[in-house]
């Protein structure tokens, strides 16, 4: 099975989404650019005659997506994953970064992956790949391939000097066939999207913002992949299409990307070694459980399942109960403890505090034990 992000139809989104705040900054800027004209408004005359030339410029050459592609594509690879617990199969996309094996790609192209297998385009070798960290906000994640070298890397560009209406390229393993990726023009439509993803392989909904919206039909597999400008430069990751969905209801398709320079600032994070509440680094530590927010709002995490055999489980935690406080720092929501396990490693010893039926209070030592990316 293939994995994707899908952009949840308008209809099932909260009303004011990113279409409206992107009109809104749009507006706003409008006035700003209006307002600060160096005190003159554009147009009038100011009873001097203009003898300077008019500025010219030349034409944008169009974007040519067979050179282009031709320049990104031994840089990609096609990413395979499986979880042997649930029997369950992901493909996507990578960007190679490193002649060693660094591999940018989306966080939800391995969530839950219990086994990564790494095939590059350009030398048509597999390798087994380790997860080095996450940012599962952000959507991207970075890989290690074993014993990998002398891959060809991918031209890192910036996202900062994109515009609208500019023409890139979406490339990458479409339909999860493993096969030569596949390239898709678009011209740039949205600088700042904000959208509501849904994740196929598992059914969650994450929000997303910060997005660069393109129109074209992109499509599932391609989730990792790259979206590069005209001289074949990576300017952003695949992460989510609109196409099926879109098409369901008469409307266009698009496919949206984290910038590149958001994508790369969590790689150095990565890099650095250093976790934060948002940026898990090396192997995820897990209690085993499924969780929610409790009710009433913000005052803990319900246990929604304690798996079998899981610490969560053995250490006697049932569903049904909320964990209140991990090592006596409060737990006021799901993504609160989900924040805090973010800085944790396997074989931690966390104290969670729990309240059960009847409100009883108690506190629980657990030991974490290694799970799949989350």
């Amino acid at each position: 099975m293939d994995d994707e992000w899908h952009r949840v139809p308008e209809r099932d989104r909260a009303a004011g989404g990113g279409r409206a705040l992107a009109l809104f900054v749009a507006a706003m800027l409008a006035v700003a650019a209006f307002l600060g004209f160096h005190g003159e408004l554009p147009g009038w005359p100011t009873g001097e005659p203009d003898t300077s030339p008019p500025a010219l410029s030349a034409p944008v050459p169009p974007l040519d997506p067979v050179a282009v592609a031709h320049v990104v594509q031994p840089a990609l690879v096609n990413i395979s994953t499986s979880s042997h617990a649930f029997g369950l199969g992901a493909a996507g996309s990578g960007i190679v970064l490193t002649p060693d094996g660094q591999v940018l790609t989306s966080h939800h192209v391995v969530k839950g992956a219990e086994t990564v297998t790494v095939t590059d385009v350009g030398n048509r070798l597999e390798y087994d790949a380790t997860v080095l960290g996450y940012d599962s906000g952000a959507d991207i994640a970075l890989l290690e391939l074993g014993n990998a070298a002398d891959l060809v890397i991918a031209t890192i560009g910036t996202s900062s000097d994109l515009r609208m209406r500019d023409q890139v390229l979406a490339i990458g393993n479409a339909g999860g066939t493993g096969g030569t990726p596949t390239a898709i023009a678009g011209s740039i439509t949205n600088l700042n999207s904000t959208i509501v993803a849904l994740n196929s392989a598992d059914l969650s909904r994450k929000p997303l913002s910060n997005m660069l919206e393109v129109a074209g039909p992109v499509s599932s597999g391609q989730s990792g992949g790259a979206l590069a400008d005209r001289n074949g430069a990576v300017v952003g990751v695949i992460t989510a299409a609109s196409g099926e969905p879109a098409r369901e209801i008469g409307s266009t398709a698009n496919g949206y990307a984290v910038p590149i320079d958001t994508a790369m600032r969590v790689v150095q994070q990565i890099r650095s070694g250093t976790p934060t509440d948002t940026v898990h680094i090396g192997p995820t530590a897990t209690l085993g459980i499924l969780i929610s927010n409790a009710e009433p709002a913000g005052t803990g995490a319900r246990v929604d399942v304690a798996i079998y055999g899981m610490p969560a489980y053995a250490a006697g935690i049932v569903s049904g109960e909320v964990i209140t406080a991990i090592d006596g720092h409060p737990v006021t929501t799901a993504q609160s403890l989900r924040a805090a396990l973010n800085l944790r490693r396997p074989n931690d010893t966390v104290g969670l505090a729990v309240t059960g039926s009847g409100h009883l209070q108690r506190t629980v030592p657990v030991v974490l034990t290694v799970g799949p990316p989350s």
